[in-house]
């Protein structure tokens, strides 16, 4: 790693995706053509934590970089089982954490690899860190006159500009930002029946009312001009105790470890971005005018190539594979909600989770009928497995950031 003066940027990937390479040259040459590359006074530095169990991929799909792109940035460190475990008992032989704490931090799920990342980025002594996802692409696309309109978009140099003024910097996200498929009401399934179904399900970022924005486009989240020709961030507001976030397009200053928050979400499930934001009352959170062009179906690779479709299509429920990921996507929305709940309404939870049994108990049947996919009835014992264990979750919550201080603590005291 570079220890030059100047300003240490890491930029965070955690990835399963055999595609990673394609998506990390992307983001390189995007780099390059910006200026950030040959600005003597910005070190990039690439953190890399890899899980080869996701997508069935070998060490070599990320840590193979081509030594004409490696040559524009400055350092990379990449993560994986052995590297975690050598770091795990380093710390635990320094007593700074036992090897159940570690666990905590940096066992399985995204939220352990993400920390993974944010652990060694300050352990490298970064400046700020930002993360970016191997499913975004840095472009942004716009819906003018019917036809779709791209756009190059600096994510790096946006949140770089930033950084310095917050605690955290978040971009915006256009195109599929969520595995929801397009969906073509009928007898089966109405307008009704699927709000109750999202309304069982969402969150205050996930609702009805951006859902049904979202149907009427298609299923495509377009980006928003003003926004694009926007140089201003703007503050992000408490909502029901949370600054929401998401987990990449996301940019940590790191100057200030004590300032730092880990991720953390209940096993099996997702949400560890949302679960990042209930703690950020206190910490000063800028949207800014970027984005990120979110591949949610794995259906546009070829964005990475040059091709710019005119029409973006819709994401029908009639493959199996979309309907397979908006499974996937709803267990794990069920499976953090409750934790969510807890957290955000903690004087209304058992009435609040009542209601979503009721909805749930109504429309499950129809869900399955319509998508012609029984399993979804599984997300009530789901419900019911991660409200019994949500008091858990929430000591376990509690105890990862008080884990995760005494960590930062100790590299706080080493700098």
């Amino acid at each position: 790693m570079q220890k030059d003066i100047g300003l240490k940027v890491g930029i965070g990937f955690a990835t399963g995706r055999k595609n990673f390479q394609k998506v990390l040259r992307s983001y390189i040459h995007n780099w390059e053509e910006s200026g950030l590359v040959d600005n003597k006074n910005i070190f990039l530095n690439i953190f890399v934590a890899y899980d080869l169990t996701y997508n069935n991929t070998e060490a070599k799909d990320y840590i193979n970089i081509h030594p004409e792109i490696a040559k524009n940035i400055d350092g990379a460190v990449f993560i994986g089982k052995t590297e975690i475990n050598n770091e795990i008992e380093r710390l635990v032989e320094e007593k700074i954490i036992n090897l159940e704490e570690a666990k905590k931090i940096f066992g399985k799920g995204y939220a352990s690899q993400r920390n993974a990342v944010l652990y060694s980025a300050l352990k490298h002594n970064m400046d700020c860190l930002i993360f970016l996802d191997d499913d975004e692409y840095p472009v942004a696309v716009t819906n003018t006159h019917n036809h779709a309109i791209w756009g190059g978009q600096h994510v790096l140099s946006t949140h770089i500009k930033h950084i310095g003024k917050a605690d955290f910097t978040h971009g915006h996200h256009c195109g599929y930002i969520s595995p929801i498929p397009f969906i073509e009401y009928n007898d089966t399934l109405a307008e009704k029946d699927f709000r109750s179904f999202i309304e069982a399900i969402s969150n205050d970022i996930l609702n009805w009312d951006n859902v049904n924005k979202v149907m009427r486009n298609g299923g495509v989240t377009y980006a928003d001009t003003k926004i694009l020709t926007s140089k201003k961030p703007t503050e992000v507001q408490e909502i029901n105790h949370s600054k929401f976030i998401s987990g990449a397009n996301l940019g940590i200053n790191l100057r200030d470890p004590r300032r730092i928050f880990p991720f953390y979400n209940p096993v099996g499930a997702r949400g560890e971005d949302t679960f990042l934001s209930t703690c950020l009352r206190e910490r000063k959170v800028l949207k800014v005018p970027c984005y990120t062009f979110h591949d949610g179906f794995s259906t546009y690779h070829r964005l990475l190539e040059g091709a710019l479709p005119i029409q973006l299509k819709f994401i029908k429920a009639d493959d199996q594979k979309v309907i397979e990921r908006f499974f996937k996507a709803c267990i794990g929305w069920i499976r953090y909600k409750p934790l969510l709940l807890y957290i955000t309404h903690p004087e209304s939870y058992e009435k609040r989770i009542e209601e979503m049994r009721q909805q749930l108990r109504l429309v499950l049947p129809k869900i399955c009928e319509y998508f012609g996919e029984p399993k979804f009835m599984d997300l009530l014992p789901e419900l019911e497995k991660y409200n019994k264990n949500v008091k858990k979750h929430y000591q376990e919550f509690i105890e990862t950031q008080r884990v995760w201080a005494r960590i930062m603590d100790y590299i706080a005291d080493r700098k």
